[in-house]
Order: C-alpha cells, then structure tokens, then sequence
C-alpha cells in the first residue's frame, strides 16, 4: 500500500503494475463470488507465502522457514469449508493457530515466528467466517474492497496533495493527506455498498476507522522492511512486490471485519 510522490516509473512498469492489479483483483472477486473451496484455497495460498515472506524478514533460514510454514498448513487444513461437516468449530480452529504458534516458539527458540503465525493466519479465520455468513459475499467484498479503495485514495492524494509527512522515519513517502484520501476513498465504497447492496450500517460507520486502521498495518509492515533492510517483503507479483506487500492492511482489518459482521449473534 502507498500514497507516496514518487518519481514517474516507465510505462512498461507502469503497465505491469496495472496488469498484475488487475489480475489480482479479478481473481479475488471470482473467488469471493464462488465461496467455498475456492475462497479458501485463496486465501490459504496467500497466507502461506506471506509465512514465507515473514521469514525472510526475520532472516530465518530455509530450514526454519520451512518449519513455520508447515506448522501453519495444519490449522489452515482445519479451516477448509469440508470442516464444517464434521462440526468442527471456529474456537477449535482459532486453538490451533495458537498452537501451532507456541509449537513454532518451541521448536525454533523464535518468538518472532510465533506472531508470524498469527499475523499469517488469524485473517484467514476472519475471512472463511465473514464469506460463510448468509450475506457473505457482500460482507467478504466489503472486507476486501475497503482496503483496495483506502490504498487507491491513499496513492492519489498522497501524489497529489503531498504535505506533511505520516511517520517519516517509519515510511518517508507516506503523507498525513494519503491517510486521510484513503479513508474518504474508502467511505465513499462503504456508503455505495450501503445504497446498493444493503451493507449494514454498523459496517458502513466502520468503514472509515477500519481504512485507517488498514493504513496502520501498512507502517507496520513497512517498519517490518525498513528493519531487515528491503525494499518490499518479496517479488511473487509482478510490479507489486510480495503477498505482505499487497495484504498488510488486510492483516488487521480482517479480523476486526469479522467481528463486525458477528456482532449480532453476541445478543442472541
């Protein structure tokens, strides 16, 4: 994610950076849309490149790489939508997130790692609730889409307007007029989900919180970068870096997302 005044890239750059955008979001939309397996296996092939994405940036080697991802494969197994005709409960699948977690502590001596099976996994878990929901196609698109409109708003305004600058030491390109271009980009979206498809108004007022909450999931990661020394967290996509790269506002968005959706069945 950024909204930063970057010099201008060269077309070919540029091209690829929209061709790969595109791509992602087709695919994520069509998986939104078929549930199920499909959005499952999405989410879970995502989750287990940023594991790998994490290690390298806490220089860990293949071997303990390999390790974490593993450990991380197993509740990601729990959570595939075949599950559920065994009744196997969320509590059951956020359980053994945390285990695998303490079991990559113990194994490798890294604590480290251990937050990375949560940073990794618990949106998963939000995810697979928020699209079983009966409205779960417009609550995943929802999730999803407010972080793309916060990054979007975020990119032009912060070009645009430029300004002050957001946590200088942290991310030197990110503006004080980004943040806020995101979050009005992203309440735009909410208030059109509302009008078109019925969102919930608790979740259209979050909207905006939520997009600046995505935007501080993105200094996170970008603290993550600067601290090992890169650029960007990997080079799986084209023009766009690494899964982290693409997913770090969605890290903490998700789960609060699919508390929002559940806030109803609290007071039941």
């Amino acid at each position: 994610m950024s909204d930063t005044a970057a010099p201008a890239k060269p077309t070919s750059e540029l091209v690829r950076r929209t061709l790969a955008g595109i791509v992602m979001v087709a695919v994520a939309l069509g998986a939104i849309w078929a549930g199920g397996i499909a959005f499952w296996l999405l989410v879970v092939i995502g989750a287990i490149v940023m594991m790998g994405e994490w290690c390298d940036l806490h220089r860990t080697s293949p071997r303990t790489k390999r390790i974490a991802q593993f450990a991380l494969s197993v509740p990601l197994a729990v959570m595939a939508p075949a599950s559920l005709i065994l009744q196997v409960h969320d509590f059951f699948s956020l359980g053994l997130l945390v285990g695998a977690a303490f079991f990559v502590v113990i194994v490798t001596q890294r604590r480290d790692l251990g937050l990375g099976i949560l940073y990794a996994g618990l949106p998963v878990l939000a995810l697979m609730i928020v699209r079983r929901q009966d409205e779960g196609i417009v609550f995943a698109l929802w999730a999803l889409a407010l972080v793309w409109m916060c990054d979007i708003g975020a990119y032009f305004a912060g070009r645009s307007i430029g300004g002050p600058k957001l946590a200088p030491r942290v991310s030197p390109n990110k503006t004080w007029a980004g943040l806020i271009g995101g979050a009005v980009a992203a309440s735009l979206f909410g208030a059109a989900m509302h009008v078109a498809f019925g969102l919930p108004l608790r979740l259209t007022l979050a909207t905006p919180v939520l997009a600046v909450i995505a935007q501080m999931g993105d200094l996170y990661e970008s603290w993550l970068k600067r601290r090992a020394g890169v650029k960007d967290s990997g080079s799986i996509i084209p023009g766009h870096g690494g899964v982290m790269d693409r997913l770090d506002g969605l890290v903490p968005v998700a789960p609060l997302a699919a508390v929002l959706v559940l806030l109803p069945h609290f007071y039941r």
